[in-house]
């Protein structure tokens, strides 16, 4: 068996800071994640008025069932929108809130 070690992929030790357990970089993380799922309950809401402005054709009978899967699906097309980049409500809170509870940190 022939093992040979390339000499470029050795990692040069040029920061000693460990980025999976640094508590500012989970911070972050959780802000991030944050400043989506507010996103999403924004679009959420900006979809149940959405809704209300169509009238009911009254051609199917509404039920609890209908309702509530058509909340249910409205959500998750709302976490789906804001997942990426979004509308960028949740990026433009990310960077603000980043610079209010991190100012020294350019990530």
């Amino acid at each position: 068996m022939n093992i040979s070690i390339d000499p470029r992929a050795n990692i040069s030790p040029t920061s000693t800071k460990n980025k999976a357990t640094d508590p500012d970089e989970s911070k972050l993380k959780s802000l991030r994640k944050s400043c989506r799922e507010f996103e999403a309950i924004y679009i959420n809401e900006m979809y149940k008025s959405m809704r209300k402005t169509v009238p009911d054709s009254g051609m199917f009978e509404k039920n609890m069932a209908d309702t509530l899967y058509q909340e249910m699906m409205d959500m998750e097309m709302a976490r789906q929108t804001a997942a990426g980049d979004g509308m960028g409500i949740g990026k433009s809170m990310y960077e603000q809130l980043k610079q209010q509870h991190f100012p020294d940190d350019h990530k």
